[in-house]
């Protein structure tokens, strides 16, 4: 099917528009949603950079154009109904809201701020984030700071004493003692893969190849 043939298969409302949420491709969390026309995803197509469509100002917008907050889309998925759309990005300075928040999701219904309290799928992602800023900016008192002015070879020996003491927790089969080890463990096995440039997301790659294909039916 072309995609021309594709996009007129969509259920836009009496407005022409429809729903997009924007998913981080790397964190799988969600950074905005917004509305799209038929000329926006066009585009998105185009460009390979997400469009939207302004409510409010009445226009085709792309996100970032002024702000440099661009979103790069990596692939577009359209719901079951054909009338929301998923684009699956990457953020661009890493700032998706207007007020300067990484997502626009930034409070509960309690009014508290939680931009921080991760889900557990986005938090080694966003452990990696950190530790790029810590490589490159060095801030006093950081243990991270620590290891990296010792250097890789610190860093190596610091994930092999770690993977030691969880292969002991999980010889003792201590629940809380394998949580707390394999924690340290991941910490500095991911320090080891941001000081040589290896982005998490690779290694997820890898393990997504290695998925079997869906079993016949009857099969496990």
């Amino acid at each position: 099917m072309q995609k021309k043939e594709l996009i007129e298969k969509l259920k836009f409302n009496s407005e022409g528009l429809i729903p997009v949420v924007a998913q981080d491709w790397r964190t799988g969390e969600i950074r905005m949603v917004a509305y799209a026309n038929k000329e926006a995803i066009e585009k998105t197509l185009e460009t390979g950079y997400a469009h939207y469509y302004s409510r409010s100002r009445k226009k085709l917008w792309k996100k970032g154009a002024s702000s440099g907050e661009l979103q790069k889309v990596k692939e577009i998925r359209v719901d079951c109904d054909n009338d929301t759309l998923i684009y699956l990005i990457e953020q661009e300075k890493n700032i998706a809201c207007h007020t300067g928040e990484r997502n626009c999701f930034f409070r509960n219904l309690k009014g508290e701020y939680v931009i921080d309290n991760l889900q557990p799928f986005e938090t080694l992602q966003r452990l990696q984030e950190l530790l790029k800023k810590r490589i490159e900016k060095l801030p006093e008192g950081s243990y991270t700071t620590k290891l990296v002015k010792e250097g890789f070879n610190k860093i190596v020996q610091k994930f092999g004493e770690e993977s030691v003491e969880t292969l002991i927790a999980l010889m003792n089969r201590d629940k809380d003692e394998i949580i707390y080890e394999s924690a340290d463990m991941l910490y500095h096995w991911l320090l080891a893969l941001t000081y040589l440039g290896i982005d998490i997301t690779e290694v997820f790659q890898e393990l997504g190849k290695r998925f079997k294909k869906k079993p016949n039916k009857g099969e496990d």
